[in-house]
């Protein structure tokens, strides 16, 4: 088979070339854009789900149906220890830019913009007499040439301020009859402050019919994180678990970009396929890939997934877990190991193999297992959690965020 014409993409939030299993979630966003668009009150949209499922791809194929129906969009990714002041005024002057053309009042667009600037300027630490000037970092201006605004989303107080420039923000988009859509990626990281801010300004637009809406996109225990800050936020937004791929909708995603190809996979090829990659979209698409690279002709066949399944298992370790892996100290992967030796196999029938997720995993067993005290356990547990790779989905337990992690570790040497 010719490799250049290998239409797979195993990539960290790359599109694959046929995005399978996600119809439901497209056409609910299309009936939140056209409500909104009306006037109608809608809830902001999150999605959660574990790593590799696809949850960047669809946020950023969410985003293209937005600005195809001409909404003012913006993107950020969180990080942790990281203010959402600078990256929020950064994507709302990008939402705005796209809108501008279409409203017929340029000074209500400057007016906004000079909010904007006040509320991204709150974000440079002031100086002043007898303290050392600020760092080169710190010194940022953002880049709206219009002058800052005073007594607008300038208060200092992320969370008057947020919901004060929501709200300015959805009245340029009301003008124009569109919306504006902000996305967020790795929801999760957003500090308290931030996080208590941004469902404050939700819930303020909810109440105000707003024309504006937030998707947000991270791991299982981001409903856990929203409802730690604001105890209304299980009301406030329309939960979304993105899961693995069904076994019909991972045939799709396999058997489509090969049919463009004129290449065809006979049956038994398929579902070794679906029990190797076990139906998750990354896996879907590395096993695709590397079959393809080994495969002789079409139809590719049982045999040559078990000669390519190797090499792309051998790419899983070092691009997907073993990356992961390194990132942790020797306590962490001490506590990650524990976790794996421990974590039931969940082992359902998925009517083609395995589905090999491992369960989630009292703390309390955990230090059990390794002779310890749970407390002493509790910064290595807290650094994994903060470093993305394991989460809390309930109190007391803690899972891998990675599909297969534990099934990883447990083949690699202590």
């Amino acid at each position: 088979m010719d490799p250049v014409r290998n239409p797979y993409a195993p990539g960290a939030g790359q599109r694959p070339p046929e995005l399978a299993g996600r119809a439901r979630e497209l056409e609910v966003f299309d009936v939140v854009l056209e409500r909104v668009a009306r006037g109608r009150p809608e809830r902001s949209l999150m999605l959660t789900g574990l790593r590799g499922v696809g949850k960047t791809v669809l946020l950023n194929t969410l985003r293209s149906q937005a600005i195809g129906r001409l909404w003012g969009t913006g993107k950020i990714e969180a990080r942790p220890e990281q203010s959402l002041r600078r990256p929020v005024a950064g994507a709302l002057h990008m939402a705005v830019r796209e809108l501008a053309p279409h409203h017929r009042a340029p000074d209500r667009i400057d007016a906004f913009l000079g909010v904007l600037k006040a509320f991204a300027l709150r974000a440079t630490p002031a100086t002043t007499t007898g303290r050392a000037a600020p760092r080169l970092r710190d010194r940022w201006q953002p880049g709206i040439d219009v002058p800052a605004t005073t007594g607008r989303a300038d208060s200092g107080d992320i969370e008057i301020d947020l919901v004060e420039l929501f709200s300015d923000a959805a009245d340029i988009a009301t003008d124009v009859g569109t919306g504006i859509a902000l996305f967020i990626d790795e929801m999760q990281d957003l500090g308290p402050q931030d996080v208590s801010a941004l469902c404050a300004a939700c819930h303020e637009l909810s109440q105000l019919g707003g024309a504006l809406i937030v998707v947000g996109a991270g791991l299982p225990h981001l409903p856990a994180v929203l409802s730690a800050a604001k105890s209304y936020s299980e009301r406030l937004f329309r939960y979304q678990r993105i899961d693995r791929l069904d076994r019909g909708a991972a045939e799709q995603a396999l058997c489509a970009p090969a049919a463009r190809e004129d290449v065809e996979y006979e049956p038994k090829a398929l579902e070794l396929l679906y029990e190797k990659s076990g139906g998750y979209p990354y896996f879907v698409q590395a096993y695709g890939k590397a079959t393809w690279d080994h495969a002789p002709s079409s139809p590719i066949t049982a045999a040559d997934v078990q000669v390519a399944a190797p090499e792309a298992e051998a790419e899983l370790a070092v691009g997907f877990f073993g990356s992961r892996f390194e990132r942790a100290t020797p306590a962490e992967r001490e506590y990650m190991r524990a976790m794996a030796a421990l974590s039931p196999v969940t082992g359902e029938s998925d009517g083609a193999g395995r589905d090999d997720m491992d369960a989630a995993v009292p703390t309390a067993v955990i230090a059990r297992s390794l002779g310890r005290k749970p407390a002493s356990l509790s910064p290595a547990r807290d650094a994994l959690i903060k470093k993305g790779l394991i989460y809390s989905g309930e109190r007391g337990t803690v899972a891998f965020t990675v599909p297969h992690f534990g099934r990883y570790l447990r083949t690699q040497p202590a």
